[in-house]
């Protein structure tokens, strides 16, 4: 039987994991650090999913036969290329590769010498220079810290003052810590935005359904922005006449800046696009599944996912081809109250029992103790449902949440509507 550990402690995870369970190949799974609702269907190892030695250590003495890294930190720190040192095979980019999501700064240099489309930019490493550059700019711009910065080093200012803090916390006062060292200044774009997941091997790119996310806490896209409140897929906004566009100029386009540059990805390439007045344009890119599209896109993935790792791993990835369930998905976030600013943990969450049979709750932030369930991050839960159209998967996401609850829960009342 092969054993399989997980790395990370999410809803991302969680999905690996259920999906994986599916497979018509007999699997041993690990996760590590994993959640309460990982540990009904893996064994949680309590390591931490940056902890790089330990993660290898623990992988070479349990024997492992495939470690998947699914968050961004651990492929930063160079995990994946830690466990290959070691002999044991893994899913996920070397460090090199995952620069392009590690180093904002990197990925604009990359699709500017690779005519990739994307916004204008300029780079910084001083913060006087930064502000001399805003006191000329035109509003609103984006303001990026460069490095890794949960989803929360991207800011939108509306006027100099605002840009001029935004240097100010992110260079000066460390708001982000190292992920600040540098900053990216770019154009500030509009259009509705398309999160695509795409499967690579290193010359072979395969895209998945195209999601959208809701990134910002409250309704109508209101509050601070988060992780993700919740995603749909597919997103109708992605045309056939987009897809063919993007496979070309974008998703094709990356795989051969990466090789010409010597750094071969093997893995997920995450593309954030935006369809804006002037064409698809690149928003930024991530290197690995992104939390929550995954939930939604994989409840539409036919596809037994152990076959398409090893072909990504191997390099086979130009014989598979993905198959998707009709119809779409919807995944809400439930959120403890105050995310994702301060928020209590320990909160005990009932109702999980009542949910339907065929809609999945991912665990993100959850631990279980005697038998019981209790909130312990910030994003908590994920509900999931398909449905023939994103209204019907819509309506069953809500109605099983409502089942749920526990004290000071928040979620967006809007998800899969825009």
């Amino acid at each position: 039987m092969k054993k399989v550990l997980v790395v990370g402690g999410g809803g991302r995870e969680h999905a690996i994991l259920w999906k994986l369970k599916q497979s018509k190949e007999e699997m041993e799974l690990f996760c590590a650090p994993g959640n309460g609702g990982i540990a009904q269907i893996a064994a949680c190892v309590p390591l931490k999913a940056d902890d790089v030695d330990g993660i290898v250590s623990w992988a070479k003495e349990n024997a492992m036969d495939l470690v998947f890294v699914a968050p961004d930190d651990p492929l930063a720190l160079g995990m994946v290329d830690a466990l290959q040192e070691a002999g044991i095979r893994a899913f996920g980019p070397t460090r090199s590769a995952a620069e392009i999501e590690w180093s904002k700064a990197y990925s604009k240099w990359l699709m500017k010498k690779y005519a990739i489309p994307t916004a204008d930019f300029e780079v910084f490493d001083d913060a006087e220079q930064a502000t001399a550059y805003l006191s000329g700019a035109s509003y609103p711009i984006v303001v990026k810290a460069d490095g890794l910065a949960l989803g929360k080093g991207v800011l939108i200012c509306e006027n100099f003052a605002q840009a001029k803090q935004a240097v100010q916390d992110i260079m000066l006062d460390k708001k982000f810590g190292k992920a600040g060292t540098q900053i990216v200044i770019e154009e500030f774009m509009t259009g509705p935005e398309v999160s695509v997941l795409a499967f690579c091997d290193g010359k072979t790119i395969l895209p998945m359904v195209a999601a959208q996310d809701h990134k910002r806490a409250y309704d109508n896209d209101e509050g601070l922005n988060t992780g993700g409140m919740g995603t749909f897929a597919p997103s109708p906004k992605f045309t056939p006449e987009l897809q063919e566009y993007a496979q070309k100029e974008i998703f094709e386009k990356t795989v051969e800046a990466l090789n010409a540059e010597g750094r071969e990805f093997k893995g997920v390439i995450f593309f954030g696009l935006m369809i804006t007045p002037n064409g698809l344009k690149v928003l930024e890119y991530n290197a690995r599944l992104g939390d929550p599209e995954t939930q939604s896109v994989f409840m539409l993935l036919k596809t037994d996912l152990a076959e398409v790792i090893d072909a990504v791993i191997d390099g086979t990835l130009d014989r598979i081809s993905l198959a998707w369930e009709e119809g779409a998905a919807v995944c809400v976030v439930m959120a403890s109250g105050g995310y994702p600013q301060k928020y209590e943990s320990g909160k005990q969450i009932e109702g999980l029992d009542t949910v339907d049979k065929d809609v999945v709750v991912f665990h993100a932030g959850t631990r279980t103790e005697d038998g019981k369930f209790y909130t312990s991050g910030g994003r908590v839960l994920g509900i999931t449902a398909a449905g023939k159209d994103i209204p019907a998967a819509r309506e069953a996401a809500y109605r099983n949440l409502e089942k749920i609850r526990f004290d000071g829960a928040h979620y967006r009342k809007d998800i899969g509507i825009k």
